[in-house]
This record gives structure tokens, sequence and C-alpha cells, in this order.
């Protein structure tokens, strides 16, 4: 059996596993919010555009809303971005290069663990790959115009709309066509610039999302880069973010690399393979680690510069390992020491259970863990608290993980009205997420809104029927904004109100609210909330939104009898409605 069917079996019973294995590991909380995404499908978010929300949107109207749904594509874009990988490595290096890359590819943690769920990374990384080997055939095929322009064109868009980090591979191009005489001429033909028309196109939904909210992207951007902060260096930043490197992608396998940057750069002066390969990791490495000096990134930023770079480093590798026994063993035990990682990383449990008791609050992992005992508690504790208070509560949680989590696992996730969330975040002017564009708790809501949430729900047991047919005959009269401030307009409002509170007399229904032209639904209820932040108290918001709060529960969850979260609730009364 040749080596290439070999991995060729290889590849396909890791994504049989995987397709398997993602099924049997909790939820991210990232995942959670990617999932309310695709419940809300949109042209673009507040921080990425449509991508993540599409794959998961596809992968759950097969399966469902369920961690098989939510991950589906998940493996399949590691074994794409593998097979990728495998034929440019082959076109450049031959096959032997091209199979050890593949297999020290699935052997560094960050990828393994990449191709287990479904974040933004799987898609930008597989869609990098795929338009790095096409760049490479369109510039093979020579100075006539060719159709891989354009699909290069296509695949950048597209990683573009997954992550915005995939339009680097642009700079790359230029930087690339500048440096390579042989090049240059491509400036003036056809196909570069058909390229960039064609990437334009893909712009297009998250620039018109942009416009139509304020150019919140690139003020989350430049806040996430740390742009808005005084300028400042640190190296201790820088060095962090180094050691972060060393960790997510196995300490030799990373040192490989490094090694591979000064090695290529020898070679690039006269050769053109190395060359191309560190324009597409170099200018990305440099962008993150400049940006390290003021502030420490996330170690999966630099994960698309690390395919072409991957690729140097194993040709080097690969070459040295024949000539020298000592280059032949650093490399497998890189291979070795990588695979132990992910494996490791996979399932910290597994050292447990042999006996090494690592705590979880050293555990990277431990975010991903407990999530639905964590929900199933909440939701215990408000049943209970409702039962005492008399009266239901609503949720909310710190931050938009907890809330996002907290929602996907409740198994009986209250919507308040349509738009709304299960899980709310604190009150805030400021935009700092997605859940800023849903439906709040602190917002005025539209009467004709609340009107048709009551007309589509069952009624309440009891309920005579025919208040719903009061409730459309007073719809028929509902004013248009002009008509809404003159006395007959006011009048028509109010019938809506009486009717709406006939249906359900406990909604904070009043009728000197049409002078507002909106409701509250929150005004003076009673709400949880939900930190999972150590010793935290509520924010201020919600000080503030409330006549008072007090710490109702701490609910201390363990795993394998250690420590893995505190979860503490508050009991805010009395909310006090926007406006107060």
């Amino acid at each position: 059996m040749t080596p290439r069917r070999l991995l060729f079996i290889f590849l396909g019973a890791l994504t049989v596993w995987r397709l398997i294995a993602i099924g049997h590991f909790d939820l991210s909380p990232d995942e959670a919010y990617y999932k309310m995404w695709a419940e809300r499908m949109d042209i673009s978010y507040y921080s990425k555009g449509p991508g993540v929300a599409t794959a998961i949107w596809i992968g759950t109207h097969i399966f469902g809303d369920t961690a098989l749904g939510i991950r589906l594509l998940s493996p399949l874009l590691g074994l794409g971005t593998s097979l990728f990988l495998f034929y440019f490595g082959r076109r450049l290096y031959g096959e032997s290069v091209a199979i050890w890359t593949v297999v020290a590819l699935n052997c560094i943690p960050i990828f393994h663990v990449g191709s287990l769920v479904m974040t933004i990374d799987p898609l930008s990384i597989f869609f990098w790959m795929a338009a790095l080997y096409s760049f490479w055939l369109a510039l093979e095929k020579g100075p006539d115009l060719n159709r891989w322009w354009p699909i290069t064109g296509v695949l950048i868009g597209l990683g573009f709309l997954c992550k915005w980090t995939n339009a680097m591979q642009l700079l790359s191009i230029v930087l690339l066509l500048a440096i390579t005489q042989k090049h240059r001429r491509e400036f003036l033909r056809p196909g570069f610039w058909l390229m960039l028309v064609v990437f334009a196109v893909f712009t297009i939904p998250p620039i018109l999302w942009n416009l139509q909210h304020d150019w919140i992207t690139v003020s989350h951007l430049s806040a996430r880069g740390g742009f808005q902060k005084a300028a400042q260096l640190s190296a201790g930043e820088w060095f962090t973010f180094l050691g972060a490197h060393f960790g997510v992608y196995s300490p030799l396998i990373f040192l490989g690399l490094l090694i591979a940057i000064w090695w290529g750069l020898e070679r690039a002066r006269a050769h053109f393979k190395p060359r191309f390969l560190l324009a597409f990791a170099l200018p990305l490495l440099g962008l993150y680690f400049l940006m390290a000096l003021r502030e420490a990134g996330e170690a999966n930023w630099t994960a698309p510069a690390m395919l072409s770079l991957g690729l140097l480093a194993t040709a080097l590798w690969h070459e040295l390992a024949l000539e020298n026994p000592k280059a032949r063993r650093f490399a497998f035990a890189a291979l070795a020491i990588g695979l132990a990682l992910s494996l490791i990383i996979l399932d910290t449990d597994n050292l447990r259970r042999i006996g090494i008791r690592l705590p979880y609050e050293y555990d990277p992992s431990a975010r991903l863990r407990g999530w639905k005992t964590s929900a199933g508690l909440v939701q215990d504790f408000r049943r209970e608290f409702e039962t005492s208070l008399g009266a239901p509560v609503f949720l909310i949680a710190d931050k938009y993980q907890t809330a996002a989590i907290l929602s996907f696992h409740m198994d009986e996730p209250r919507i308040e009205g349509r738009l709304h969330p299960p899980v709310y975040i604190p009150e805030s002017q400021a935009i700092e997420n997605q859940f800023s564009f849903w439906r709040r708790y602190d917002e005025l809501a539209e009467f004709s809104e609340v009107a048709g949430d009551l007309l589509a729900s069952p009624l309440p047991s009891g309920t005579d029927p025919t208040l719903k047919t009061n409730l459309e005959a007073a719809l028929k009269t509902y004013p248009d904004d002009e008509e809404a401030v003159t006395p007959e307009g006011k009048d028509a409002l109010r019938s809506v109100v009486r009717a709406m509170s006939a249906i359900r007399p406990d909604l904070p229904l009043d009728e000197s609210y049409v002078e507002q032209q909106g409701v509250s639904l929150f005004t003076g209820r009673t709400a949880l909330y939900v930190t999972d932040r150590a010793e935290e108290k509520p924010p201020s918001s919600i000080k503030k939104g409330f006549d008072r709060t007090e710490m109702v529960a701490c609910i201390d969850i363990k795993r394998r009898d250690l420590p893995l979260r505190q979860l503490r609730i508050f009991a805010c009364y009395g909310y006090k409605s926007a406006g107060f």
C-alpha cells in the first residue's frame, strides 16, 4: 500500500472519529453564542461576517439543535484543509513532504481541537488554504488570464466573510508580486484586477450592515487590537503572546517553525517557493506580534500563517532528517509531543483518571465543562425562587458567553417575546456584542409588537377566547406614527392596551404608556442575575436599574471531586423601566 493511500485512510478514519466525537464534548460558550447568530441570520454581525452563522445554520438544519448539528462542518473543513495542503505541498516539494506536512498539521493541538469545534477558525483556515493553492495555480498557468484568478478572489472573499483576517492574503499577494521581478507585470494584467473586483463583491454585505450600524465593527476591531488605549509598549505582553504559541502549537513544533523562518529567509532571496510561502506567513505574523507589544492577543489569530510556514518547515526538516539522525529524532519528538498534547487538551480528564489532579483553574478546557449541569441548577433555583416569590422572574447573565451557554442548555428556555433571548446581559448604552442588537429588557416595546406576541401565543388557561377577537378588532384601528400623537390616535392606543390587559392582566401595561407610544414589559419585575466570576457583585447598571439587589445563592460546581466553577445568583427586585 502506497504512503499516499495510507494518508487518505488516516484522514478518512480521523474524520469519521471526529464526526462521532463532536457530539460527546460539551459545547463552548462561543459556539452557543454563534448558534444564537444562526437563529437570527443576518448579512453580517457585530464582530464578524455571516460565515460561522451560516455554517451552523446548515448543520442544525440537518441534525437539529445539537452539538453534532452545530459542529457538523468542522471535521469536514479539517479534512478539506488537509487535502488542499497535501495537493499543494506535493506540487511544490513532492509527495513525501506533502504527506508529512499533513501529518504534522493534524498533530498540532490548536488545529486538532479546531477540527472538533465550530468557531470562525476552521472556516478561516480552510478558505485561506484553498486560496493559497488557487493563487499558486493562477501564477503557474502563465501570464494569460485564467480561471484561477477569479477563483482566488472568491476564496479570499468567502474567508473574509468568516474572519476579517483572511483579507490579509491580498496584502501577501501584492507583496509577493512586488518583490518578484518575474511577476511584477501581473499588476498590469487583467487577472490581478479581476481577482480584486471579485473579492470586493464579498465586502458588500458587511459594508451595508455597518452602514446601518454606525461602523460598529471597525470600533470593535480597533478596541480588540488595543488601538484605543494610550500608546504604551509592554515586553511582558509580547512574551505572553509568544509563550501562548509554544503552548497551542506544541513547543518543539513551534520551535521548528521559527527555525524555518530563518532558513526560508536565506533561501527566499534566490528561490521562489520559500518566498511564496513566507509571503503568506510573515505579514500576518508580523502584524499580530507588533500588536502584542501593546496587548497580547490570542494565539489562534496567527493560525492561517502556519499553513504555508508549516509546509516550508516540513520541507526543511525533511531535508535535514534524510541527512542528520539528530534532526530526524527532533522531528519525530516534535510530532510525538504534539500528538500527546492534542490528546491531553482534547480531554484533560484523562490526566485526572490516572491520578494527576490538575486543578480546573489551570485547565484551558474548563470553560467548556459542566455547563449543562450549571444550566440545570440555575433552572432548579429559578423554579424554587419563583414559588417563594409568587411571580415569574427573568434571567440576566454577567456576559454574553454565560448568557448564550445557559440559554442553549436550558430545558425550559423562556422567551419573553419575539426576538428576545432566553437570558439577557446587563443593560448598557455601549454596544458591546451582538446582544446589543437583539431585544433587551431595558427597551420599550411597540404596542403592536406586544399585541402580535399575544395573538401568536396560546391563551392562558380559563381565558375567554373572545378576548383575542377583541384585540384583533382593536388592532385594526392601530394608528400610524403621525396619528398616534392625536387625541383619536391615543384613544385607539388605549383600546389596544385595554384589550391586551384583558388577556394578560399580569403584564405591566398601563394606559399612561400611550404618551410614550411603547411599553416596558419588565417594569416592577424581579430578575435573577447570574455570574460565574468569583466574588463579583452586580454591576452599577443592575444596581441602578432595580430597587434593590441581594445575593440569594452561591452554587459550587465540581467535576471529578475538583472545583470547576462557582455560580453566584443575585435577586434584583423592582425593575425601573427605561427612562425612569
